[in-house]
């Protein structure tokens, strides 16, 4: 039985010739093709099985691959999903990777590795032989930690976006300065920035703050 196959992007050339390309693949037949999330959710409820695996480009105008990839796992959830993208900066990584994508792949793999990948995706519901996968997984799990914050953290974070002075935070909080310090160092690694400013607006930005 064939492995069967959905892809969303929307450059239209690129997704003729990936369709192409999978369909030479022995064993593998695409079933759906979209230029976006949203047509891509409309045509999987036509369809009586949904596909295998779903490559989802990560930009796409109408539903991005975050929201589309979401979609699909919530509706479909034994459904696997691969990202692809020409970028690989790690904002977007993430993005995809928290989403439910078992795979991040960029759109210049060559076709031998894009059908390895494919062929493990369906077979371990991960694509773990790709080094920079492996890095993918790990700057995911690394992020998801350092934003755990302890609670005496989160209220010095939310005194921190006061007008207070660290002394007075101190104060507040019962504690030295120096564990008023110690705890400012803590967030900045863990939001990775290199002020109170920064602090705030990032913690504002992750929403583990409300003003």
């Amino acid at each position: 039985m064939n492995i069967t196959i959905g892809i969303a992007d929307d450059h239209q050339l690129f997704l003729k010739s990936l369709s192409l390309l999978i369909n030479s693949f022995e064993g593998f037949q695409i079933i759906v093709e979209a230029v976006n999330g949203e047509e891509l959710l409309a045509k999987l409820t036509e369809l009586p099985i949904p596909p295998d695996i779903i490559l989802i480009d990560v930009n796409m105008p109408v539903l991005d691959g975050a929201a589309t990839t979401q979609r699909i796992l919530s509706l479909y959830p034994n459904t696997k999903v691969i990202a692809l993208s020409m970028k690989d900066n790690d904002a977007s990584i993430i993005e995809m990777l928290k989403a439910g994508c078992c795979a991040y792949l960029l759109k210049d793999i060559h076709p031998a590795e894009l059908e390895k990948a494919l062929r493990e995706v369906n077979d371990t519901g991960a694509y773990y032989n790709d080094a920079a996968n492996v890095n993918y997984r790990r700057l995911l799990i690394q992020t998801e930690q350092n934003q755990i914050l302890t609670e005496r953290e989160r209220e010095f974070l939310s005194l921190a976006c006061s007008d207070l002075t660290y002394k007075a935070i101190a104060a507040k909080m019962n504690v030295t300065e120096r564990t008023v310090d110690g705890y400012r160092e803590t967030l900045f690694h863990k939001l990775n920035v290199q002020s109170r400013t920064g602090m705030v607006l990032e913690a504002l930005r992750r929403q583990l703050i409300s003003l």
